[in-house]
């Protein structure tokens, strides 16, 4: 299993609280997961912006997010991992995350 990354905008409110130290504290062990910051993700128009990505595999933007999307987030993870191509035929399985996605990306 490869190692996903997620990368918190801190030029957004919720980055700039330091969400990402947060979100590196509250990881669990597996699936095995690293956490990034940059200036700008240009998510501006739906701060607060995460993104999540893995080598081969479908990436996401999320957007809008506050701290109590952390369950969201942690909730997802093991998801993406255990998906062969980072995709899910029905979106649903991702919980209310989803009315927060931006972008997914083709990997």
């Amino acid at each position: 299993m490869s190692e996903i990354t997620l990368t918190v905008c801190t030029t957004c409110v919720l980055g700039a609280s330091g969400f990402a130290d947060r979100l590196h504290a509250a990881l669990p062990a597996e699936p095995t997961a690293k956490v990034n910051t940059v200036d700008c993700m240009s998510g501006c128009p739906r701060p607060s912006t995460l993104s999540v990505r893995a080598p081969g595999k479908t990436a996401y933007l999320f957007g809008d997010l506050t701290e109590a999307d952390l369950p969201l987030i942690l909730a997802f993870l093991p998801l993406y991992a255990d998906s062969v191509d980072g995709n899910f035929a029905d979106a649903r399985v991702i919980g209310d995350l989803r009315l927060k996605a931006i972008a997914r990306i083709p990997g």
